[in-house]
């Protein structure tokens, strides 16, 4: 019994990119967790004690530690755990690459692709534009998996899922022109993995923590 009590806990928000990113890392790693999910115009008071900036992901460690940065719940999940290499372990040549991406798309492209979301949302003139800025990061995804069934080699990374939330809204944004676009290659890698098991799995729909104080075993 205190095996399944002393489980860390995730604070997190169902269509968050930066919780969907933690979640998928935890569910790859196998690391059980307790999952509390969240609203954040209604933020528990227990999670605002362990992580007073208020936002998601946050794990809280049975012994008391806290991770604030999806990044970094990624890199702890897969720390505990990693039976598909996602860290690539066994090709080490690859990861400082792996590493320059997802910095790359975190810092850069996230604010091109806001940028974007908000041109389609209140129908600015600039949206063609805003879209070509986020396309200068997509070619380089497209470019990549047009040698290798994943970003980085036949088998997938923690580039690919760090990556994949974030190319999901992208391709959201403009539904036609995204289905006509240019990169063939990144729409089957999107794809492939929206409709795999782990991804129904990640976005289940689980009642929110406040309302049912129900703690849920995830992945269970």
């Amino acid at each position: 019994m205190n095996k399944i009590i002393d489980l860390p806990v995730l604070y997190s928000l169902r269509n968050c990119p930066f919780a969907m990113r933690a979640r998928i890392a935890i569910y790859k790693s196998k690391q059980p967790i307790w999952l509390r999910d969240i609203v954040l115009s209604d933020k528990p008071a227990e999670m605002l004690a362990d992580s007073p900036k208020g936002t998601v992901p946050v794990i809280v460690t049975p012994k008391g530690q806290v991770i604030e940065e999806s990044y970094e719940v990624m890199l702890w999940a897969l720390s505990q755990g990693d039976p598909d290499d996602l860290l690539l372990a066994t090709d080490a040549s690859k990861f400082d690459s792996m590493l320059t991406l997802i910095y790359r798309f975190d810092s850069e492209f996230k604010s091109c692709l806001e940028n974007y979301k908000c041109a389609k949302r209140y129908s600015e003139s600039n949206i063609v534009e805003c879209r070509l800025a986020c396309e200068v990061y997509v070619q380089q995804l497209e470019q990549l998996l047009s040698e290798h069934e994943f970003l980085f080699a036949d088998r997938e990374s923690l580039a690919d899922i760090a990556l994949l939330p974030f190319i999901r809204q992208f391709a959201r944004v403009e539904r036609q022109w995204y289905l006509q676009s240019p990169y063939p290659h990144v729409r089957a890698w999107l794809n492939a993995y929206l409709q795999s098991k782990m991804f129904s799995k990640v976005m289940t729909k689980y009642p929110l923590w406040l309302e049912s104080r129900q703690d849920v075993i995830f992945p269970d």
